[in-house]
């Protein structure tokens, strides 16, 4: 098997470890009765967690010359802590492994997105023709966690996702290490990055959709619930919003176009307001399902277009790290 066809593979399985945690940790933590008080404690300080972690599982990867290593450590250590926070019950327990999640889950995002861009580059493929895998295993393991968690119980996932985690390990095991392309970020490019206003303007853009985003990524699955859905409505959401990048992702190629990054930021922007507007306003959690289907316009547009924009200067993992 060539090093696209693994990494594919590797997109869908750690985007689906991200779909057990991302949208329904804040499900898991209401089902053990925590208040939203201290389910924002818990993904608010895990936010500050990751800022710390990326950049600094990053330097590692550079420090060692090697991704594949780093992935090693980190899906293991991620697979233990995610069997035990899907095992735990009490509050003290829950915020350790969370945060202990955080630390070594959320980092194999930019790592695998590097990855992606590298092997992408060197083999003649589009980017998206590698991503697109990942939105699949999203929203494939999104709409199976919710049945998983109506049938099973909550805490059934802890062994689904020490499971997928195994075979992640087994999967990247196998990966070639990538080819080393361009140099890593140094400050003067940094500087360079940030010398200019469209940067800026850049910067203000992906903050202001960010922000909105990331708090519908925590309590959809808890909104969802207080309107009396059920654990398989919020797969479902999940699975519209993830299946509908997919084929975002795998045109990239055609739409995509280099110069105009901040133009299509700004369209995302618009139709992440409508989203969240409407959201606000909706108290049926069956039409709120459907309404993310919007998601074909926001987040899959707003991404491609922002690592087109941070790529060329080769700092695609200060683009992770801020837009965590």
């Amino acid at each position: 098997m060539n090093a696209p066809e693994l990494l594919r593979g590797f997109n869908f399985l750690y985007f689906a470890l991200l779909a057990m945690f991302i949208p329904f940790l804040p499900v898991y933590l209401d089902e053990q009765g925590l208040n939203p008080a201290q389910i924002g404690f818990i993904i608010g300080t895990g936010g500050f967690v990751t800022l710390i972690a990326q950049p600094l599982w990053g330097m590692i990867s550079d420090r060692t010359k090697t991704i594949r290593k780093v992935l090693l450590v980190l899906l293991l250590c991620s697979a233990v802590f995610g069997f035990l926070l899907y095992d735990s019950s009490s509050y003290v327990q829950l915020v350790l492994f969370a945060m202990l999640l955080y630390f070594f889950l959320m980092p194999i995002d930019p790592l695998t997105e590097s990855l992606n861009f590298q092997i992408a580059e060197a083999s003649g493929i589009s980017y998206g023709s590698i991503r697109t895998y990942g939105a699949l295993g999203y929203g494939v393991m999104a709409l199976l966690t919710g049945y998983v968690m109506s049938y099973l119980g909550a805490h059934s996932l802890g062994v689904l996702f020490a499971a997928i985690g195994i075979i992640s390990i087994i999967v990247s095991w196998f990966m070639p290490v990538a080819p080393v392309i361009g140099k890593p970020v140094t400050l003067s490019s940094l500087k360079h990055f940030l010398s200019n206003k469209e940067t800026l303007l850049f910067l203000v853009l992906v903050f202001i959709s960010s922000v909105p985003a990331r708090m519908n990524d925590t309590f959809l699955g808890v909104y969802i619930s207080e309107l009396g859905g059920s654990p398989e409505l919020v797969g479902q959401a999940w699975f519209l919003a993830a299946g509908s990048e997919i084929i975002v992702f795998a045109l990239s190629f055609w739409w995509l176009r280099k110069g105009k990054e901040l133009i299509i930021i700004s369209f995302s922007g618009a139709f992440y307001f409508i989203r969240f507007f409407l959201s606000a306003w909706i108290t049926d959690p069956q039409l709120l399902v459907y309404l993310q289907i919007l998601q074909v316009l926001t987040f899959p547009v707003f991404y491609s277009a922002a690592r087109l924009f941070t790529c060329p200067f080769r700092l695609c993992l200060f683009w992770e790290w801020y837009s965590a």
